[in-house]
């Protein structure tokens, strides 16, 4: 690891000044602590958020949550309101690494954590995303893990996050703040393709620094989030599904879907959701849906098994969703 400069920030307007003069911010550090120690990532700076009274969870007006960015995915997913209004926000958390780093891990830290790539965590691979224009050596190297969908000729890394999948899922919006104010956007655009420039993975402007989370109210329907994965605890999804349904005579009225290891960011397509809409729950259903959601999905080579396995998840997860409420 090398040498940096350390501060605490005395709030969020201290932090986002020192991050807007280039110093990185450290919450948990459940992530940028490896890649500090791999050389991955080398700050000249970094500034610690981990005291700032940022650990809320409150109502809001329209009946939403508001999540402060340092809960912790531990407090999160046990909260009596998360589990009981959205659970398949707490079954995501729940899915996600292990206890111990669960108690560590923020929730704005989660949402902008790095990529898995073997590839971005090696220093003597090509990675556009780490060294830009140096190539992608995992479009003919070891794929497995990687993007089906969203991808570029410069990358097809995957956006790690199981709590991101599940709140694509939910709407959620992510309040931001920096030495120009504050602002909300909605996390569907936090995130961005690579394109030809994946080492933009964000919207967020110098000096810009997550302060909460807010979820709309809870929707209508029943809530699932469903991981496939290569072993029961600490890994990455290869497909994950999070799911909100309701169905009414037999018919599915509103869905919500939002797909995890399959994209460089929490995955939902609405045209998927609108083949749900007004069809009665059950197989076909799930197939047309599987159809528009793979329409346009690209294996390459090592990854390939992962759009058969993207169509048994989505029929799992609907059946979960619907066998009870058919």
């Amino acid at each position: 690891m090398r040498p940096f400069d350390y501060s605490r920030a005395d709030g969020a307007p201290d932090a986002a000044a020192k991050a807007a003069q280039g110093a990185t911010i450290l919450a948990g550090g459940t992530n940028l602590l490896d890649l500090m120690k791999l050389e991955v990532m080398a700050p000249e700076a970094v500034v610690d958020i981990s005291r700032l009274d940022l650990t809320g969870i409150t109502p809001t007006e329209d009946g939403g949550l508001r999540i402060g960015a340092l809960v912790t995915n531990t407090d999160l997913a046990n909260d009596r309101t998360v589990r009981t209004q959205y659970p398949v926000l707490s079954r995501a958390l729940l899915s996600g690494a292990t206890v111990q780093l669960r108690n560590k891990a923020t929730t704005g830290g989660n949402l902008l954590q790095r990529t898995r790539c073997p590839y971005f965590y090696d220093t003597g691979a090509a990675c556009n995303k780490r060294d830009p224009g140096s190539g992608c050596a995992a479009m003919t190297g070891c794929n497995r893990i990687l993007a089906v969908l969203g991808g570029s000729d410069h990358c097809i890394a995957t956006h790690p996050s199981d709590m991101a999948v599940a709140m694509r899922a939910l709407g959620a919006r992510v309040a931001l703040e920096s030495p120009e104010g504050t602002r909300e956007i909605a996390l569907a655009d936090l995130h961005v393709l690579p394109g030809d420039t994946p080492e933009v993975e964000t919207v967020l402007q110098p000096g810009e620094v997550v302060t909460s989370v807010i979820l709309p109210p809870a929707p209508p329907g029943r809530q699932a989030y469903v991981k496939i994965r290569d072993r029961a605890s600490y890994a990455f999804a290869l497909v994950s599904v999070a799911g909100i349904v309701a169905v009414e005579d037999g018919r599915i009225t509103h869905a919500a879907l939002a797909f995890g290891g399959l994209a460089p960011k929490p995955w939902r397509d609405p045209e998927v959701e609108a083949a749900l809409i007004g069809q009665p729950a059950g197989p076909a259903a799930a197939e047309a849906a599987a159809d528009v959601l793979l329409a346009d999905a690209k294996g390459h080579g090592g990854n390939d098994f992962k759009i058969p396995l993207a169509r048994r998840t989505l029929k799992r997860a609907l059946r979960e969703l619907t066998e009870a409420t058919s």
